[in-house]
């Protein structure tokens, strides 16, 4: 199962040595006779079995990683008791890393609303910009929320459900959640820079959340499902293959006669779906050499 927010692993480096040489043959002898006194110190306790991580261990480590890499984000508070709320949820659900774009004074109030999360109001990173935050964060995955929904002319509010986020999200990779202003949210911009969208589904007579009361919703969906991944499944697609496949994308659209605002929005709706997909490497792979095919046969033409 693909999971939001997946990004490419580091490469390991394959090195070729020369088995025959002397320093090569001594090593070995080394290691051998190292090992062999290992085996025969422990035979007793292992008797020569492999001891594999638990399901205790998996849930632990899936644990670990929902605290540490997930980045609660509100953008432009504008007041000090909104943040205390902000945190007291986090703590209900176990997160912790809380950051502030140029916040306002945090005054006793915020303390005193979050209860039992004044931890994560003090230990609350503050940035002046996303992109500064971004930037020292190294964010790997950006979801942006919002309590209006967009639809084929608003191409960036095009948004998932928080359940949907909860099953999907990959907590191996850091992900920062954001939260706009009080009373306007998110701007267009802020949330084309991230990566999807999430939207709670509401009364449409009165569809706008307390920022505590969506956080909630989308922490919840979050918390139950951080257990539920499966540990064998498809080879998921890395950040570096969508990346590849929208830059193959870009050039093709780019080749085309056609006005620049319907190749912006043709670039966009193509990186919405691949990002909803959820798509395996070997999509990836697949959708790449067919872009490329169709590159090059648009190039002799």
């Amino acid at each position: 199962m693909i999971k939001i927010g997946d990004t490419a692993v580091s490469e390991e480096k394959i090195v070729e040595t020369n088995l025959n040489s002397p320093e090569v043959k001594e090593k070995t002898k080394t290691e051998k006779k190292s090992t062999s006194l290992k085996k025969s110190k422990s035979k007793k306790q292992s008797r020569g079995i492999k001891i594999a991580k638990g399901p205790e261990e998996d849930a632990e480590k899936e644990l670990s990683n929902f605290k540490n890499n997930i980045y609660i984000v509100f953008v432009e508070c504008e007041t000090p008791g909104n943040i205390g709320f902000l945190a007291r949820t986090m703590a209900n659900f176990g997160l912790k890393n809380l950051v502030l774009i140029n916040p306002p004074t945090l005054t006793p109030e915020a303390f005193y609303q979050a209860t039992h999360g004044k931890y994560i109001v003090d230990n609350a990173k503050i940035y002046n910009t996303l992109d500064e935050f971004y930037q020292s964060q190294r964010i790997d995955f950006k979801v942006a929320s919002t309590g209006v929904a967009g639809g084929s002319y608003n191409l960036s509010r095009i948004p998932v459900r928080p359940e949907n986020l909860g099953k999907n999200i990959n907590t191996n990779n850091k992900t920062a959640i954001l939260f706009g202003r009080e009373g306007n949210g998110l701007t267009n911009e802020e949330i084309d820079e991230c990566d999807i969208c999430v939207s709670i589904p509401t009364d449409p007579t009165y569809p706008i959340l307390n920022i505590s009361h969506a956080a909630a919703i989308i922490f919840y969906e979050l918390f139950k499902n951080m257990h539920e991944y499966p540990v064998e499944g498809l080879e998921e697609s890395t950040a570096i293959e969508k990346e590849y496949v929208l830059k193959d994308m870009h050039d093709l659209i780019d080749s085309l006669d056609i006005p620049e605002h319907k190749k912006k929005n043709g670039l966009k709706s193509f990186k919405n779906i691949i990002n909803r997909a959820y798509i395996t490497g070997r999509e990836a792979h697949t959708l790449k050499g067919i872009l490329r095919r169709l590159k090059m046969k648009i190039g002799k033409q």
